[in-house]
């Protein structure tokens, strides 16, 4: 028999508006159920409906000029049910797909219906389907937004609001998604030019770590037997190889600990964490992306919010947080200050000495041609443009350097034990 699968509208009636209250208490009661049924041809059917309870289904599948066969609750897994972690990326494909669904005149709780129906991280759609059941409630798109504060931050959920309230939220929508899409890309390129380095210095790294735990043992049982004076290099080597075999897990102990009260001082001290952002800034080639990537991100998120209508001082609030760079960050909150008392945006911007003159040259060119918009997108596309070169520079000059570091560490080494053997070929 053919098979086909349908997807059908809850079977729960819209709530009253009078009673937003009982209505979100009404619609979080609903359960997700499973359904076979036979159509008017006698073509089976399948799909999933949420109702209070399994009669509701039944009577929605008549209704609808289907006979039921099955009705049952849809199981929930028991690995993974929580689902995978939702990632900005995620975040940015849903903007893109909402935002053309309502420009296609598709309503935004049917909108939310779809795109949760199409989602494969459970965690994101259950978060969809509350969202959507927070709408039906009464909530406006940035209320429900609200409660998943870490997946739509404050900049995010502005945005909405400001759209919502100009009546263009599908326009705004587009814009984040187009926004989100764009930081996504130069995060990802920074960070795929700094995966593979790091892997590689980490590789180097575990060799080490076997050649003295393993290899360097068996040849210092070699020139003990020989009765051979160690040369200071090989001597090191040896000494450093003792530790190790008796210390080694202290060692990575220590290491760990080290990496983890680093996460954690940087997470939880601002001053720390404006120590090493002030460093990384420092650091040749690296910091110079740092900064071109912050001043991309500063401009490109202070222009979308500028455009969809949030008043600049609290767009400058809101963007402090998406620099990606805590000395960026603060300099943002004290802009923002300087802005609050009256003072005009390329004033405060020279005040902190952190963007370049031409950055505050087309900010000063547009807010007096009142298109500052306009030019803080220029700005945005010029820095991410910069931030792709100089990451292909960095991959392009990386990689002759890794050689020379995994060289100078790992043929060091073998030097260095190979040493006393060409001394001892030289006795005979």
């Amino acid at each position: 028999m053919a098979t086909a699968t349908a997807a059908t509208k809850p079977a729960a009636t819209k709530p009253a508006v009078g009673n937003i209250g009982a209505a979100r208490a009404a619609v979080k009661q609903l359960t997700v159920y499973e359904w076979v049924a036979l159509d008017k041809r006698g073509i089976k059917m399948k799909g999933a409906m949420q109702a209070r309870n399994a009669s509701l289904v039944k009577a929605e599948l008549r209704r609808q000029g289907m006979n039921p066969q099955t009705v049952k609750e849809k199981p929930k897994p028991l690995f993974g049910a929580a689902g995978s972690r939702v990632k900005p990326r995620d975040v940015a494909i849903f903007s893109r797909q909402i935002a053309t669904m309502m420009a296609a005149g598709v309503p935004m709780v049917q909108s939310f219906e779809i795109i949760a129906g199409g989602q494969r991280n459970v965690r994101f759609k259950n978060m969809l389907t509350d969202v959507k059941q927070n709408i039906e409630g009464g909530s406006a798109l940035h209320e429900a937004l609200a409660k998943y504060p870490v997946q739509f931050d404050e900049l995010y959920r502005n945005l909405v609001r400001a759209g919502e309230s100009a009546g263009v939220l599908d326009t705004v929508l587009d814009t984040v998604a187009t926004y989100k899409e764009r930081i996504e890309a130069i995060k990802s390129k920074i960070k795929k030019a700094l995966f593979y380095p790091a892997m590689v210095l980490c590789v180097a790294f575990v060799v080490m770590i076997i050649l003295l735990v393993f290899v360097v043992p068996v040849f210092q049982g070699v020139f003990k037997d020989a009765g051979v004076a160690l040369p200071a290099f090989t001597q090191m080597i040896v000494n450093m190889s003792e530790f190790m075999q008796h210390y080694w897990l202290l060692f990575i102990a220590v290491v760990v600990a080290a990496i983890v009260a680093m996460v954690m001082a940087y997470k939880r001290s601002e001053k720390f964490a404006h120590f090493i952002d002030r460093m990384s800034l420092k650091i040749p080639i690296i910091g110079n992306i740092l900064r071109q990537s912050a001043i991309a991100r500063f401009a490109r998120t202070l222009g979308v919010t500028f455009r969809a209508g949030v008043p600049l001082v609290e767009a400058l609030d809101a963007v402090a947080g998406a620099t990606g760079s805590v000395v960026y960050g603060q300099a943002v909150r004290r802009m923002r200050d300087d802005v609050a008392v009256g003072h005009q945006l390329h004033l405060a911007m020279n005040q902190t000495q952190l963007f370049p003159n031409m950055v505050t040259q087309m900010v000063s060119i547009g807010e007096e041609s009142g298109a500052l918009d306009s030019m803080l997108f220029k700005v945005a596309e010029f820095y991410e443009e910069e931030v792709n070169n100089a990451v292909d520079t960095l991959s392009t000059l990386l990689e002759p350097l890794i050689m020379v570091v995994i060289g100078v560490l790992v043929g060091g080494m073998v030097v260095g034990l190979y040493l006393p053997i060409f001394k001892l070929a030289g006795t005979f």
